[in-house]
């Protein structure tokens, strides 16, 4: 925080002589802070509440150009840093994008396409969602961008990873065609081989690679029959394709992640009796979104923790394990037979990299390429690497994240240039709120498919918010650290000294009247005032009006 805890705490603790005066700030709402695509969400829900959905989907969209994508499969760590779950729940921030990508969707609203061209082109080797981010970035900036890809369609583990019942595949083609809209070229069934010779030959001025993590990891299980063992990759990628492979009635699947719920839950819409899990550390443990499993266990998945599968036979042969003194799994020694007719291995996926180990000069961590964190290029100048190609967490967020990221340092480097972006300001915490008041309404639930209608096909499995719904979710964001002109500095101030300056210009303060009392500071729901020492030489006492959306004047904070 920027106030000064010495002169913040209290009221009225006025004396001859001002020691303290307050300002207006603007700070980082813990939502923004914690998105991994960049998103400026508070200001979106804000448009929202306005009444204004278009001018919301032009606010997500600057930063993430998939809302009704994210808004089904994205994790919303906005909504575990929420402040508001300290008062009830936390804002359903995924529900209202969803919503803003569906309406958008629904009523064709596209992308503005730029302006200018800048005649310099840019490779994009993989169309998932980072490639994918990175083009349309790319392309918004007047670059010429060509996207290749190994894939039938593009999408890339968003197409061939997510199940159906997730993200439908309409909802998918939508928004990627309206890439193709913006002047995004997708060329797919195309595998890059030699990444150097297709730069030069064809003249593209920069690239970045952002292939999926396709390829599964493997482990050598002693089996009599290897026909019974299948990847989780190739299952869902079949799958995905229209395949209905035949699994028999029992189907462990061996792995604790994502995509191995993905997989147990797909293969019970196969018809299968029994899906089980086979896990080799504990509930707590588990990389999965505590979400997924859940979803998988009303579904009727069930659990094995602290299991893992020694032979595969008849039956699967299981070790018992436990945890050591460091909380890491050892076998004890004792078996037990479980009943399966298919193991799935879901044990995690690796990049697709060997193509690039002939560039000269590139370096690698594993199966993943080493960049520079900050800007994503690689020890190549001009050639950029994100989404899974690059050590992070692979989710669709993230990968978005970096394919926005990376355009902006692709744009800075072609010319010869450097991404500069200030600091974020302080994150607003719940403490540093003083909420005398706020909205009590309760968070809008969406309707979901029963287990048993789940289970039956690949339909979606969650509905989204309507209208009113989505309105009424987007009022219950609080704000955290930006003022949103509830006028009660200016009805709390005892000695006038609050000046408004019309709607969308908040306030400014007359110091000549002002006391440093600090009212205006305890009253301020949002903490968007701060008290400063006296005489602080960067906050000047005259000049434009303080808090004014048009000055360039003493603000302290702003959204990034």
């Amino acid at each position: 925080m920027t106030s000064l805890p010495d002169l913040a705490e209290g009221t009225g603790r006025v004396g001859p002589v001002r020691s303290r005066m307050p300002v207006y700030v603007d700070l980082l709402p813990p939502c923004n802070a914690a998105c991994p695509a960049g998103e400026n969400i508070q200001e979106w829900l804000r448009l929202i509440k306005a009444g204004d959905a278009e001018s919301a989907w032009r606010q997500l969209t600057a930063d993430n150009p998939f809302p009704a994508i994210h808004g089904r499969v994205c994790y919303h760590p906005c909504e575990t840093s929420c402040n508001r779950a300290e008062l009830d729940s936390a804002v359903s921030i995924h529900s209202v994008e969803r919503h803003l990508g569906d309406l958008a969707l629904e009523h064709g609203w596209a992308f503005e396409k730029p302006r200018l061209r800048t005649g310099r082109r840019v490779l994009v080797v993989g169309a998932g969602p980072s490639g994918l981010s990175a083009a349309y970035h790319l392309a918004r900036l007047g670059h010429d961008v060509e996207i290749r890809d190994g894939g039938s369609e593009p999408g890339g583990m968003m197409r061939y990873g997510i199940p159906e019942y997730r993200l439908p595949r309409n909802i998918l083609d939508a928004e990627i065609a309206r890439l193709v809209d913006l002047g995004v070229r997708i060329v797919t069934d195309y595998t890059v081989t030699d990444l150097v010779a297709e730069q030069r030959a064809e003249g593209f001025d920069a690239v970045f690679v952002a292939i999926g993590a396709h390829l599964s990891k493997r482990v050598d299980i002693p089996a009599r029959d290897a026909g019974k063992i299948v990847d989780a990759v190739s299952f869902l990628r079949d799958v995905a394709g229209g395949g209905r492979p035949v699994l028999g009635r029992r189907v462990a699947v061996y792995g604790g992640g994502n995509t191995a719920m993905d997989a147990a839950r797909v293969a019970r819409r196969l018809g299968v009796d029994e899906a089980m899990v086979v896990y080799r550390r504990t509930a707590a443990q588990m990389p999965a979104h505590l979400e997924e499993r859940e979803d998988a266990e009303r579904e009727g998945v069930t659990m094995n923790w602290l299991r893992t599968i020694t032979e595969v036979d008849d039956e699967l042969t299981v070790e018992i394990m436990e945890l050591d003194e460091a909380g890491r799994p050892r076998g004890t020694g004792r078996f037990e037979k479980l009943a399966a007719d298919t193991v799935i291995l879901a044990l995690g996926q690796e990049a697709d990299t060997a193509f690039l180990h002939g560039v000269p000069g590139l370096n690698f961590d594993g199966d993943v390429v080493r960049v520079d964190p900050s800007t994503l290029m690689t020890d190549v100048p001009g050639l950029f690497a994100g989404g899974d190609a690059v050590p992070s967490e692979r989710t669709v967020t993230v990968g978005v994240g970096h394919g926005k990221r990376a355009a902006r340092n692709i744009d800075a480097w072609l010319n010869s240039g450097v991404d500069m972006r200030p600091p974020k300001h302080p994150v607003v915490g719940f403490d540093d709120l003083h909420l005398w008041y706020f909205g009590d309404y309760a968070r809008r639930q969406h309707v979901e498919l029963d287990p048993e209608e789940r289970i039956a096909a690949f339909e979606e499995v969650v509905s989204g918010l309507d209208a009113e719904a989505a309105m009424v979710e987007a009022a219950r964001c609080l704000s955290c650290g930006n003022c949103f002109e509830c006028d009660g500095c200016l009805g709390s101030c005892p000695e006038d000294a609050v000046i408004k300056l019309g709607r969308g210009h908040r306030y400014r303060f007359d110091y000549a009247k002002c006391t440093g009392c600090g009212t205006c500071y305890d009253q301020c729901p949002v903490h968007a005032i701060d008290m400063v020492a006296e005489g602080r030489p960067d906050i000047p006492l005259t000049g434009p009006a303080q808090g004014s959306e048009k000055a360039d004047d003493v603000r302290l904070g702003g959204l990034l």
